[in-house]
C-alpha cells in the first residue's frame, strides 16, 4: 500500500460519469435509439461504452460517424439529448465501491462534491434521483460557469462553494481533461481507470499525481485506508 500522498486535504471533488456513476448504458441506448428509429441495425452496448465519457460528440461519432462540423450535428445532438433525458436513470448505477468511499469521507468529516461537464439539465435531475448525492456539498455542471473542463474555472468555483482553498482539494476523474483541469486549478489529481477508458488511453501519461483502479483505492492516498 502506498504511503499517503496528499497532506492536509480538506475536500474531495469528483467527476460524475465514469468516476462516480456508470451512465454508459443509458447514454449508449439514447444514441442507439437514433439508429433504430432510422431503420439502422442496433450496435452492441460495448461499442458505445468507451465513448460515454465524450458525451454527445463521442456517441454520435460511434453511432453515425458524425463529427461536430457536420451540418446536421446540432439537430442530431438535441435529439440525442431528448432521448437521454427520457431515460436518465433507467440503467445508470453507482460504481461498486463508491458508496463505501463516500461513507469513509463523511466519517472523517471531509466534504465532497461533483464537478462534471454534464449540463445542469441532466445533472440536476440525475443527482436528485440517486440517494448517494444527498450528502454532496456542491454539484457543479458543465454550464454552471463560463467555461467547462479542461478549463479550471468549474473546479475553482467548487472550491469557493466549499470555502476550501483549491490547493487543499483533490480532484478525481476518468478523463485526461479532468486531470488537466485539476492541475490548472492547483489541486491534487487522481486518474480513475475503472470507468470508460478506451483501449488507446493511458492514464499514466496524463500527469496525475496518482492513478487508482477502484474507488476505494483512493483512500490509501488520503491516509484514510
Amino acid at each position: 500500500m502506498p504511503a499517503a500522498m496528499f497532506k492536509n486535504i480538506r475536500a474531495v471533488l469528483f467527476d460524475l460519469d465514469g468516476t462516480l456513476i456508470d451512465s454508459a448504458p443509458d447514454l449508449g441506448a439514447a444514441a442507439d435509439k437514433m439508429r433504430t428509429d432510422r431503420g439502422l441495425p442496433s450496435l452492441p452496448a460495448q461499442r458505445y461504452r468507451p465513448m460515454a465519457g465524450a458525451g454527445a460528440r463521442g456517441l454520435l461519432a460511434e453511432a453515425f460517424g458524425m463529427t461536430p462540423d457536420h451540418a446536421d450535428f446540432a439537430q442530431m445532438r438535441e435529439e440525442f439529448f431528448q432521448n437521454y433525458a427520457a431515460r436518465l436513470t433507467q440503467s445508470t448505477t453507482v460504481f461498486v465501491g463508491v458508496p463505501e468511499l463516500i461513507a469513509q469521507l463523511q466519517a472523517r468529516q471531509l466534504p465532497w462534491g461533483v464537478v462534471t461537464n454534464k449540463m445542469a439539465r441532466f445533472t440536476d435531475p440525475l443527482v436528485q434521483a440517486l440517494p448517494l448525492f444527498q450528502s454532496a456539498a456542491t454539484v457543479v455542471s458543465g454550464d454552471t460557469t463560463a467555461h467547462a473542463k479542461p478549463h479550471p474555472a468549474p473546479l475553482l468555483y467548487a472550491a469557493q462553494q466549499l470555502n476550501v482553498p483549491a490547493g487543499d482539494c483533490v480532484y478525481v476523474g476518468d478523463d485526461e481533461r479532468d486531470i488537466v483541469a485539476g492541475l490548472a486549478a492547483g489541486m491534487g489529481t487522481v486518474a480513475a481507470t475503472y470507468g470508460y477508458l478506451g483501449a488507446q488511453a493511458d492514464a499514466k501519461q496524463w500527469g496525475a499525481h496518482a492513478v487508482v483502479n477502484s474507488p476505494q483505492a483512493l483512500l490509501q492516498y488520503l491516509n484514510l485506508a
